[in-house]
């Protein structure tokens, strides 16, 4: 059938505009139903787009690792093979070997021990979170495996992570039925401690995940050190627990900035890790990796084959048909940029962070919390929280545009709030300083502005005379009143970075 035929165009290309939009959504669409009617394809685009004109500015959103801006020629790639489904690997096989292009530079990347001849073990993926997916699921069906070779039970598997880790490492954990095992953060610290999470490690821990570029603070975390603690633990107990780099941020800051840190194939016991392409690989949503150190890493009773598609086709996914568009653009990323692109890329986001730093420290009103050695992220927190909080500061730079999230820590410092920008590849140098100057002009109105930790001092203070009840201390209110910031916020929010 061919709907353009049943549908009532407009005369004349004049009539497309608000009037004839409107003409159309007077009978509102109800609400979560497909509309009875057809209407013209201008309309629906008119409609859509003054909706979407609600939604705030891509690059003005600092709360988002991910890429919002790529050149025009990777553009008509993309638009060019948006009718590709990648999981046709025999009738689409030049999209097959870009991405087992992408791979294999990627795991020479991360330094893997691949012989000349050798391919890496990798696959592409929607984002790090089947990245980790699927990391774990190896992990967790290695040690199962040797557990029931050794004749022990394999049904209490657990994990070890910092309380710093992103929401995926739960999702996984509780999908796949193993015990999250969290190392709680501190006051000044905010990663993973080494010497805590392998403290936590037992005979039924399956991997600890290390953070390559926290989410909270863009802090790498100690990656060397972990794998020499764990290699004595390893020693003493008998046991071969590996580790995971979740470097889905920091995949591609490290390589390119900190040649010389260890954190990847070079340290033994690292046997996976993920890195998002949609991140610092410059790609758009949705595309990440997910390399292991070599074949034995990865189970074979976890790879599927299938041949109805043409042939027979290995797989490791949780989700089978995807888009090929963004396989296709890491690669021409890859090529477009190589090795030099990416370094300066890299090196001109940290000297934006580096900018934007300095503007913020010359107010007088914030503590840097963020690394000089890690993701170009500025994580700041408030020397003073008695009068306003963060929350209320990324509330006023809205006006301005700006979307910059404000949240309180995980346990056991979530008496922390903290306000983040990360730079990406199209925050420049003016805009870094635009934003402090913003910053700065929210700072003085909001000094001209009353409490709202006095008011609800004040209101505690007078429902507790009346009625008698406990007095609450400043800590007890203020601690109240950055919860309901929070809920607030987490009201706003539409969608997870």
């Amino acid at each position: 059938m061919v709907i353009a035929s049943t549908v009532r165009e407009p005369e004349t290309r004049e009539h497309v505009n608000c009037t004839f939009a409107s003409r159309y959504v007077r009978d509102p669409i109800p609400k979560f139903k497909m509309p009875e009617k057809s209407i013209p394809k201008d309309a629906a685009y008119q409609i859509i787009t003054d909706e979407l004109m609600l939604d705030g500015a891509p690059r003005l959103n600092l709360a988002s690792f991910v890429t919002t801006w790529m050149e025009p020629e990777v553009d008509k790639l993309i638009m060019s093979s948006l009718n590709k489904n990648y999981v046709d690997m025999d009738e689409y096989p030049v999209t097959t070997e870009l991405q087992n292009r992408c791979v294999n530079m990627i795991a020479h990347l991360f330094n893997a021990p691949i012989e000349e001849n050798e391919a890496a073990v990798g696959v592409g993926t929607v984002g790090s979170s089947e990245a980790i997916m699927l990391a774990g699921l190896a992990f967790k069906r290695k040690w199962q495996i040797k557990r029931k070779s050794e004749g022990k039970p394999c049904d209490k598997p657990n994990i070890v992570t910092g309380a710093n880790v992103q929401v995926c490492w739960e999702k996984f954990a509780r999908y796949f039925e193993v015990e999250l095992k969290e190392v709680k953060l501190s006051e000044g610290c905010y990663v993973m401690d080494p010497k805590k999470a392998v403290e936590l490690v037992d005979e039924n821990t399956i991997c600890v995940a290390a953070i390559l570029g926290s989410t909270l603070t863009g802090e790498f975390e100690d990656v060397k050190l972990l794998n020499e603690l764990l290699t004595e633990k390893n020693k003493e107990t008998g046991w071969d627990t590996p580790i995971h780099v979740d470097a889905a941020s920091g995949g591609f800051i490290a390589p390119f900035l900190f040649p010389d840190l260890k954190w990847d194939f070079r340290l033994p016991l690292v046997k996976s890790i993920n890195v998002s392409g949609h991140k610092y690989g410059l790609v758009y949503p949705g595309v990440g990796w997910v390399v292991w150190r070599n074949k034995d890493d990865l189970p074979d009773d976890l790879v599927f084959h299938i041949n109805y598609l043409g042939s027979d086709q290995p797989t490791f996914t949780l989700n089978f048909s995807k888009g090929s568009s963004q396989i296709i653009a890491q690669y021409y990323q890859f090529i477009r940029l190589g090795l030099e692109g990416y370094k300066n890329i890299m090196e001109n986001c940290m000297e934006s962070a580096r900018v934007l730093k300095e503007g913020i420290e010359r107010t007088g009103r914030f503590n840097i919390l963020s690394k000089d050695m890690g993701v170009p992220v500025v994580a700041i927190s408030l020397k003073d929280s008695s009068q306003h909080t963060v929350f209320e500061i990324s509330d006023h730079l809205r006006r301005y545009g700006w979307i910059v999230p404000a949240y309180s820590m995980p346990p056991d410092v979530q008496h922390v709030a903290v306000l983040r920008v990360v730079i990406r590849e199209d925050f420049s140098r003016g805009l870094a300083e635009r934003l402090v100057s913003d910053i700065d002009k929210v700072l003085k109105l909001l000094d001209t502005l009353p409490s709202p930790l006095s008011l609800k001092a004040a209101h505690v203070s007078t429902v507790a005379n009346e009625t008698g009840h406990h007095k609450k201390s400043g800590m007890e209110i203020q601690a109240e009143v950055v919860a309901s910031w929070k809920r607030l916020v987490e009201g706003k929010r539409t969608g997870a970075c």
